[in-house]
């Protein structure tokens, strides 16, 4: 590959590439519909003026209601998970803390974290992982001298779970240095092994979203949820002078939504499931070194060149996968699984044949 053609790849050169007979394996947006109470909300809306900045009071009880020690007041709806996230480190950014301008994050991380953490003016500083969850003593060592860690489990690019123990641990850990916890749970929902551990004190600031749990990604509805009232307050100030409310009928759609039977997220866990079983088998019979994914749609195998692989497999078998080094992991590549099994056994011949070609 090109020098040229090497420092052009990145994110944007896939997002929403669509085309015939092109298979993509790079977005991170489920191809399955959303609840059918989310669209009942289209019939009836007929409110366009200003929203509270806060949100919607109903959907911020609804939401609340998840939470332990909470009221609405704990929750502030955002323009997705990703306003979330800013809001709250721009926020964190600006005050006095333990540490220095800094936020932990593990690597492999989503890689708008980095990003976002610096746009805020926080450094991002980065804990080693060990077959793609946290090392504990790694991070006990790097985490006293930050303002912040960011958590996300279940993991985007990896799809990893952390242990149980791992999260209690890092509770501790950040209780006791008076550190924030981001703890991003936008795959909360979708996990294949054991229940979420929900994070947990009064300097936790819990992340989440519509986009995955109910296939809402285009409507952009996310929240934060802290029991730090002055937090709360902070990014609702900081909100009113950047994006004002959020749209107030894609929070009626999501309130609607997240009223749908429990059968509804049970019911796409299973097809998720099955995908995941088909494309870990796949890769794993090619040869590849891969994670098994615990939960969200993601795999990150480990391949010989990985800009070779992303680029080839696009330009001559019309295949979309995403850099590793996008998300911190040079030597691996992401592929998200949210397509149907036709798709993704199709995928799989198709990178048969660039192994089999190189």
């Amino acid at each position: 590959m090109s020098t040229a053609v090497r420092e052009r790849l990145s994110p944007s050169s896939f997002i929403g590439v669509k085309g015939e007979g092109i298979i993509s394996f790079g977005s991170g947006q489920p191809d399955l519909p959303p609840p059918p109470e989310a669209f009942e909300a289209l019939g009836r809306f007929r409110d366009f003026r200003y929203g509270l900045i806060q949100g919607l009071p109903e959907l911020r009880e609804e939401l609340g209601g998840h939470y332990p020690e909470s009221t609405p007041a704990n929750v502030v709806i955002t323009n997705g998970a990703s306003e979330a996230l800013d809001l709250a480190l721009r926020v964190i950014a600006r005050r006095e803390g333990p540490g220095a301008p800094k936020v932990l994050m593990a690597r492999p991380y989503y890689y708008s974290y980095p990003e976002v953490a610096r746009f805020a003016g926080l450094e991002p500083v980065f804990v080693r992982t060990v077959d793609g969850r946290i090392d504990l003593d790694d991070f006990s060592s790097k985490v006293e001298g930050c303002r912040a860690v960011i958590i996300n489990s279940p993991s985007n690019p990896t799809g990893r779970v952390e242990d149980v123990g791992t999260l209690v641990e890092i509770e501790r850990i950040t209780a006791r240095a008076g550190i924030y916890v981001l703890s991003d749970e936008v795959y909360k929902d979708l996990m294949y092994e054991r229940e979420n551990y929900l994070i947990n004190g009064p300097r936790v600031v819990t992340i989440n979203s519509f986009s995955k749990t109910y296939s809402m990604c285009g409507f952009r509805i996310g929240y934060l949820w802290s029991l730090d009232p002055d937090l709360v307050s902070d990014v609702v100030s900081m909100k009113t002078h950047t994006s004002m409310n959020t749209n107030i009928l894609a929070q009626e759609m999501a309130l609607a939504a997240s009223r749908a039977p429990r059968a509804y997220i049970e019911r796409q866990l299973e097809i998720w499931r099955a995908r995941r079983d088909l494309i870990y088998r796949g890769l794993t019979d090619l040869g590849l070194d891969v994670w098994r994914p615990e939960g969200a749609f993601y795999v990150m195998p480990r391949v010989r060149d990985p800009e070779d692989f992303v680029w080839r497999l696009y330009r001559e078998h019309k295949v979309i996968t995403y850099l590793g080094a996008w998300f911190g992991s040079p030597t691996r590549v992401r592929l998200s699984y949210a397509l149907d099994i036709e798709k993704i056994e199709a995928g799989l011949s198709r990178i048969r044949a660039y192994l089999d070609g190189r």
